[in-house]
């Protein structure tokens, strides 16, 4: 059902006017946020690949766990922890110092902690490397989201959420497709069982030189220069705390010998902890008709279950592949490329399908449900694949391609539908909100899916239970009142 709005304004902020930044250069700012994705999505995908090698070959911190699969999972969620906690603080700061400068705060960050990350030698210190790389990549989304919507026309804004998120899935295929080789290329190097550092290394190097050209770029379009320093002073100032917190779990789970899944509790805690934190401030500063009525809720906790099944997948299908079809680690990788490469075409068609409709006066939300309905269908699919045994790698990959074209086209119809239900000062602080609380499903489903795999011996019930979420959420995005733009629909 259409919704009359009055129309949804666009621009950037007042203190970056968008005449004087993109105007007429729209596409030229999705292709250096598309490389912003990509180089981000590589550097976090990179620690399932390398966990899954150490799993195979009994190397380093994993090899000799008694649980690896659970250990390597909380490692995950510990990532996603970290990520979580500073989605709304990243569209806060963004609000206040500029999205353009969270941008390049946050590429320099991740960049810097990868490149950490490979010269940790042991668990805990790889941890702490990991829970900081979260906690600055962290702040990427909400700008970036905000900065397609300000500065795109109406009529292809979720062409263009779509085209920058394919940078998504194109760094999950880097990440996945690239990591194996580039462990053998550091064997080959004569780094023996620290070879799993050398992807690290690589993209950490990579993010360094993407950091450098957004910020080119960026200081060439404005009518101020970017000023780094402030927002990532404030950013330190929250991220210090959060990651103490995050190592502090960890540390006291390993001491004393706590079971996986208390830990992953102790990280739900934090998150209510922050949840809370967010909307009695949110409440006081009087903003909660706009960022906590009724529609935005239902957006925000059906995204739960996207988050859920791109990291289920993300994190843990190479490993999923090789043990149930028996196949070498390289050749699980490529198989399971196939769901996130599929990215590539389902971001930027879900955007440009949606964009048609609003033009045409229809609403986005049909779509959405029908997106999440056949990837619930085809995720059931592949769990009875699996659960039979023995499937062909032909079959696995099929059912993943498929699956990931009505995947990933939900998620800029999803983020353009909530974009048009708040006002533009408002965005930044919504779709920080919106990831703080969608989050929690990345945070969880590694490591309940490893927990999950180590009690049954299968990985089909994980992937039934990412399947059972996202059902939920095909019901709660029938529910949502859509607002179209009054100015794309005339």
């Amino acid at each position: 059902m259409r919704n009359s709005t009055a129309p949804v304004h666009t621009g950037a902020p007042p203190s970056a006017p968008s005449g004087a930044l993109f105007s007429g250069r729209h596409t030229h700012l999705w292709g250096f946020l598309l490389a912003g994705w990509l180089i981000s999505y590589a550097d976090r995908t990179v620690t399932g690949p390398v966990v899954s090698w150490m799993i195979e070959n009994k190397a380093g911190f994993i090899g000799d766990a008694s649980n690896p699969a659970t250990l390597g999972g909380l490692i995950g969620s510990m990532f996603f922890t970290g990520y979580m906690l500073t989605q709304y603080a990243g569209g806060r700061l963004g609000d206040r110092y500029g999205h353009r400068e969270m941008l390049v705060v946050s590429l320099l960050w991740a960049g810097l902690l990868t490149l950490v990350s490979g010269l940790t030698g042991g668990l805990i210190g790889f941890v702490v490397a990991r829970v900081l790389t979260g906690l600055g990549e962290g702040v990427f989304y909400s700008n970036d989201r905000v900065l397609v919507i300000n500065h795109t026309p109406p009529a292809r804004r979720t062409i263009g959420l779509g085209v920058v998120l394919a940078g998504l899935s194109i760094g999950l295929t880097v990440g996945i497709v690239a990591t194996p080789h580039l462990i053998d290329w550091g064997g080959a190097w004569g780094m023996g069982d620290r070879a799993w550092s050398m992807p690290l290394y690589v993209f950490g190097g990579v993010s360094l030189l993407v950091a450098a050209a957004t910020w080119a770029f960026f200081r060439a379009r404005g009518d101020r220069p970017l000023r780094l320093g402030p927002p990532a002073l404030r950013l330190i100032g929250y991220s210090v705390p959060a990651a103490v917190a995050i190592v502090a779990l960890f540390v006291l789970a390993d001491e004393f010998g706590w079971p996986d899944w208390l830990t992953a509790i102790g990280s739900a805690v934090l998150f209510l902890v922050m949840v809370t934190i967010v909307i009695r401030q949110i409440v006081t500063t009087g903003r909660s008709p706009q960022l906590l009525n009724r529609n935005v809720w239902l957006v925000y906790i059906g995204f739960i279950a996207v988050m859920w099944n791109l990291w289920f997948f993300s994190f843990w299908s190479v490993q999923i592949v090789a043990e149930s079809a028996h196949s070498s680690l390289g050749a699980a990788a490529l198989t399971a490329a196939f769901n996130a490469g599929a990215g590539i075409i389902g971001f930027p068609v879900g955007g440009w399908i949606a964009d048609r409709r609003v033009r045409a006066g229809k609403g986005r939300k049909p779509l959405a449900v029908t997106c999440a309905a056949v990837h619930t269908v085809l995720a059931v699919a592949f769990g009875i694949s699996v659960a039979n045994g023995d499937p062909s790698l032909l079959l696995l990959g099929l059912i993943l391609f498929c699956s990931g074209l009505f995947f990933n086209a939900l998620q800029p119809i999803v983020h353009s539908l909530l974009g048009d239900l708040a006002e533009e000062k408002d965005r930044g602080s919504l779709f920080g909100l919106f990831n703080l609380v969608a989050e929690i499903g990345a945070v969880a489903s590694p490591v309940v899916s490893g927990v999950l795999r180590d009690a049954t011996g299968s990985w089909a019930p994980g992937v039934f239970t990412a399947a059972g979420v996202m059902a939920v959420s095909v019901v709660l995005y029938a529910m949502v009142k859509e607002r179209i733009p009054a100015v794309a629909a005339a």
